[in-house]
């Protein structure tokens, strides 16, 4: 069966869901976006990404067409029109079409998507062994000129640092504020752990507000092991005992080496492991139900 996309209020075809080459999230990357996880049947905190979608869009004075709950339904539409039990959701917000110039009241109607489909961003193994990556050279956006806390559709940023990523043979890289402190990676927040406690970069720096970073911290909370959000250099991250990512594609995923240097003994962490398995517990059991 072919993949039904909502696009503008209908729910098309794959090969008929077409966004006008006129429009400004292609033209310019003037758009917000979600992506969003299935699991069991049910949309994983979709209460939290859709705020953080209206957040972002408020950010950029994009008018969002449809209420929260209204985009809502159009989510659980498409998953029920997908027979989606288990898998990740692709949900955009445009500026819809315009001109060939930048201004933005030249485009009266946003474009709305939602593509709900399957997803593996890393294989079994690296779960399994770990992660090497690699410290890019490309650094994070200033918060100063485009704030990473917006999740616009312009990831350009993001990409150039995956280049090197792939041009190394590594799946992940640690991006750098322009100050020099370690900052997220090219998709996914980073924790290290040491000691009696979690560390992890400030939001104030220009880091994405991971709903799946909110999930670690709490159910590091429910451990009984506290999570500091403080700024440090990469020496922190050679040294730390365990060093894991965070995201909604990636879930949770260890990390073992970094630039060459092992972490730890170099094998995924117990804390990792512990928390990989309170993660896919939590996921398995909540949520909003798809089908009634």
């Amino acid at each position: 069966m072919s993949l039904l996309v909502y696009l503008n209020g209908e729910l098309v075809p794959e090969a008929e869901a077409k966004v006008s080459v006129f429009d400004h999230g292609v033209l310019y990357g003037d758009g917000v976006f979600e992506g969003i996880r299935v699991y069991n049947g049910r949309v994983f905190r979709l209460q939290q990404h859709l705020e953080r979608l209206y957040d972002s869009a408020a950010a950029i004075m994009l008018s969002v067409p449809l209420t929260m709950e209204e985009l809502t339904e159009a989510t659980l539409e498409t998953c029920r029109a997908n027979k989606l039990s288990d898998g990740y959701i692709r949900l955009v917000v445009t500026r819809g079409r315009g001109d060939l110039g930048l201004d933005p009241r030249k485009c009266p109607k946003p474009t709305v998507f939602i593509i709900a489909d399957c997803i593996e961003l890393y294989p079994e193994e690296y779960y399994e062994n770990g992660l090497e990556v690699i410290t890019c050279a490309t650094r994070r956006n200033s918060p100063d000129a485009l704030d990473p806390a917006i999740k616009s559709l312009n990831y350009l940023n993001n990409i150039l640092a995956k280049i090197e990523t792939a041009r190394a043979g590594v799946p992940e890289g640690i991006m750098l504020s322009s100050d020099g402190y370690v900052a997220e990676c090219t998709g996914d927040n980073i924790f290290l752990a040491r000691d009696d406690h979690v560390i992890t970069p400030p939001i104030s720096i220009g880091n994405l507000r991971g709903i799946t970073r909110q999930v670690v911290i709490e159910l590091l909370a429910e451990m009984g092991i506290e999570t500091h959000e403080e700024l440090f250099r990469l020496l922190e991250v050679y040294n730390a005992q365990e060093v894991f990512l965070t995201g909604t594609a990636a879930e949770i995923v260890p990390v073992v080496r970094v630039d060459g240097r092992p972490i730890g003994d170099g094998k995924p962490g117990q804390l990792t492991g512990e928390l990989r398995a309170r993660f896919r517990e939590l996921t398995w059991s909540e949520g909003l139900p798809i089908y009634e």
